[in-house]
Formats: C-alpha cells, structure tokens, sequence
C-alpha cells in the first residue's frame, strides 16, 4: 500500500492543495496527518474540510488541541498563542468538536503514529537523544510515525543508541530490521530553510519512504494571514522556511 504522510498543515490550505495534488499523482491510498492540522495560517476551517474529503486520518496536535479548547495556551510563545485564539474564534462547533474527537495517537497497518513522541504525543519534540528514549520505550510497532519538529527526519534505534538520518528531496529511506520512527516534515510550516512544502509517501509493500518538496503559492499563503489580521510575523517565516 502507498501512503501519503502528512503533519504540520497549520491552516496552510496552497500548501495542502499542492501537497495533496502530488498525492493523487503518486497514487497514494491513504493520507495520514501527524497532527497540527490548525494553528499559525489563516485558513483553519477550510484545511479542516480539505482533510476530511481527502479521507485523511489525523491525529491530535498541540494547535488542535489548543484551538478545540482541551488545553490552555501558557506553553506557547506569544505568536502559536495568538494564533491559537484567533483559531478558536472562528472555527464552528462542529469543526471544535472534530478536533476534540481526533486520537493522541493511532495505530495503522503496523504503524503507530502521533504528533509529538509516543511518549508525550502533544508535547514532546522527537529531537533530542532523552526524547528518542521516550518515544522508544513506548514503541511497540517497528515503526511509527511523527511530527512537531517541522523538518524531515528519520530517528533510528541504533544498538544501544539512537541514529538520525535527514533526507533530502526525492531521498528514498529503505525501513530495515531496526524500529524507526519517520517525519515527513512539514506542509504548512517548513523550519529547515526550505520554503516548500514537505510530505513523504510510504510504500508499505516495498518497505521504503520517499521524501518530496513541493512548491506552492506562498504569496497567497501570506495574504490569507494578513487578512485574518494575524501578527505579520507568521506571513513573513513562510518565505524563510524559518
């Protein structure tokens, strides 16, 4: 089976479209989103929509659940706080209520998957060796998958340690004997310095994950921010992959 493997989306709606575009072409027969499908990009309402047509299976991330109302936002710096609030404002019940009923983490075809570690799924970034020991201990799949961290990685379990490998572009990863846990990067929000759009598609028969960037209208991004009257800082990272 090829699986497309999506997080951070952050209310980005170009980047999913032009993600969820080269989905089609790949073939892909599932979609799954490693949380944060809101936060940050002006146009919640409408990535929400697009995900549920897709058939997308999500996961809960920490903007969702600040934007659902199940936690506060004094762990957020003052631009994810902001633009959680906004978020909240204009979602609709239903919408609230679809992210209050998504999972910290789901389990498919062999595969477990959250937006932070298994181990703290909303919190905890899968970026240092004491939260790789985290997520593994907790681990029972050999693979999972995760995303929080906005940038392409795959975190190994290495003998008695941890290794990390960052694909580039058009990189396929061979998945091996050792549990490994995959992030595709980011959709909405790239902090790797490259501005576009990241997802990688799983082939489940091959054993492999491909990881791809597209390219997307970041103007009409931006523009969706400022006209939500977000802080103009979150319109101006875009352009940086930052």
């Amino acid at each position: 089976m090829k699986v497309a493997l999506i997080a951070d989306v952050h209310a980005n709606l170009p980047a999913l479209e032009a993600v969820l575009r080269e989905v089609d072409r790949a073939g892909a027969e599932a979609v799954w989103s490693m949380g944060d499908q809101v936060g940050y990009g002006g146009d919640p309402g409408a990535v929400i929509a697009r995900l549920i047509d897709a058939g997308a299976s999500c996961v809960l991330g920490n903007h969702d659940a600040a934007a659902a109302g199940l936690i506060g936002t004094e762990e957020f710096n003052h631009l994810a706080a902001t633009a959680a609030a906004w978020t909240a404002s204009v979602l609709g019940e239903s919408t609230r209520a679809w992210l209050r009923g998504l999972p910290p983490v789901a389990e498919s075809d062999g595969w477990q998957r959250a937006h932070g570690t298994l181990h703290d799924p909303t919190r905890e970034y899968l970026s240092t060796m004491r939260a790789a020991e985290h997520h593994f201990a907790v681990q029972t799949a050999r693979w999972s998958a995760a995303g929080h961290t906005h940038i392409p990685m795959v975190v190994w379990e290495d003998g008695d340690g941890f290794a990390i490998t960052a694909p580039d572009d058009g990189a396929t990863v061979a998945l091996d004997e050792r549990r490994a846990c995959v992030n595709p990067g980011s959709v909405g929000q790239p902090r790797d310095g490259d501005t576009r759009a990241s997802w990688a598609l799983l082939d489940t028969a091959a054993g492999e994950v491909t990881f791809h960037r597209v390219a997307y209208d970041i103007g009409a991004a931006q523009a969706r921010i400022r006209a939500a009257g977000l802080p103009e800082a979150l319109a101006l990272r875009l352009a940086r992959g930052r």
